[in-house]
């Protein structure tokens, strides 16, 4: 029964999309912590609570054009710089082992640093390459979601699956301004004070509306495979302070666990990831700025549960880094229009979930 129990566990913990900005182009923050109903002692009854904290780090710097890597934007040093802190805070509550109800609010931490923000990338306008950075600094958009379990997970304890809606609230500065550092004609510094770049933006000062899949299935001694998916709608079109699109994102994993040591709950997993922004929303328009694109990531990972405390330590390294064309782009009647975007190699991510 404990084996099944930290298969379960693992799926949930996973379960919970963790999307955030990956470098430039801005994944807002998602997390679910709806968590676990079933946890390695017993099942999570109604009245009872899960409180989740994770946290998330990345340093963006590959910059690609498509599935292509501009390489010339290292070797000249005019690479822009991304390393963002991101932390959520999750509660859920059980109404009853089938159906949960969980809220997260996100704090993030961003520094960004670039020549072309700036002076400039070229020799003649900025001849010692110097760099400067831009920090954002708050809560992001916080999230409300349900879960609800289609099996009783009292008596189908070897495979389930749930669905999830959430609303996301526009709580997130999405105007965060800062100082740039700019040359008049006579070369001489003056501090230019406007919104920074839409990958340091706090919020995108809309309300999203999400659905999620997600589920796991014991397929033999020890091991189980899980899968979940997001996807969230963006009605609004554009930030009108800041001209920056309000766009969709998605979100997905699937793998396999496997119980190393059943009896002292550690269980590792191997799975796929992917997780972007669509250069089409779904509902009402795509214009304004914007930087679609998707990552596709190899994601091992390592999870210990013990009585009520669980942990969930994970490094997805990427393998597919797209840019894709947005909606701006498309209208470029010569069809070579194509902006670029920076990623992150890999990711470190860490959930720790207490039920109480």
């Amino acid at each position: 029964m404990k084996k099944i129990y930290s298969f379960f566990l693992i799926a949930m913990l996973m379960g919970a999309i963790n999307a955030y900005s990956q470098g430039c182009i801005a994944v807002r923050h998602m997390a679910s912590a709806t968590g676990n109903p079933n946890s390695p002692a017993s099942m999570m009854k109604g009245g009872q609570f899960q409180f989740t904290a994770s946290y998330r780090y990345l340093h963006s710097f590959r910059h690609f054009v498509g599935t292509e890597e501009q390489k010339e934007r290292i070797e000249n040093g005019t690479q822009v710089i991304n390393n963002s802190h991101a932390f959520d805070f999750g509660l859920s509550y059980a109404v009853n082992p089938r159906i949960s109800f969980a809220l997260n609010i996100p704090y993030l931490d961003n520094d960004r640093s670039s020549l072309y923000e700036h002076y400039g990338n070229s020799i003649e306008t900025n001849p010692e390459q110097k760099r400067f950075h831009t920090y954002s600094k708050g809560v992001g958009d916080m999230r409300l979601s349900t879960t609800y379990w289609l099996l009783n997970p009292a008596t189908h304890l070897k495979g389930n699956i749930a669905i999830g809606v959430g609303v996301k609230a526009p709580t997130g500065d999405a105007n965060v301004q800062g100082d740039f550092h700019k040359l008049d004609k006579n070369k001489k510094e003056y501090i230019q004070r406007k919104a920074l770049d839409q990958s340091m933006q706090l919020g995108d000062s809309g309300w999203g509306y999400s659905v999620e899949l997600q589920g796991y299935q014991s397929i033999f001694k020890n091991a189980s495979v899980y899968f979940n998916g997001f996807y969230m709608f963006s009605p609004k079109v554009v930030n009108p302070a800041t001209n920056f699109s309000v766009p969709d994102q998605f979100a997905g994993r699937v793998g396999l666990s496997y119980a190393i040591i059943p009896k002292s709950g550690i269980s590792f997993a191997l799975g796929g990831r992917v997780e972007g922004l669509p250069a089409i929303d779904r509902i009402g328009s795509s214009e304004g700025n914007r930087r679609p694109g998707y990552i596709v990531s190899v994601e091992p990972s390592l999870l210990l549960n013990t009585h009520h405390h669980s942990f969930v330590f994970a490094v997805p390294y990427a393998v597919v880094r797209n840019r894709i064309k947005s909606w701006s782009d498309m209208q470029d009647p010569t069809g070579k229009k194509h902006g670029d975007a920076a990623f992150a190699d890999y990711l470190i991510s860490a959930t720790y979930a207490y039920r109480f």
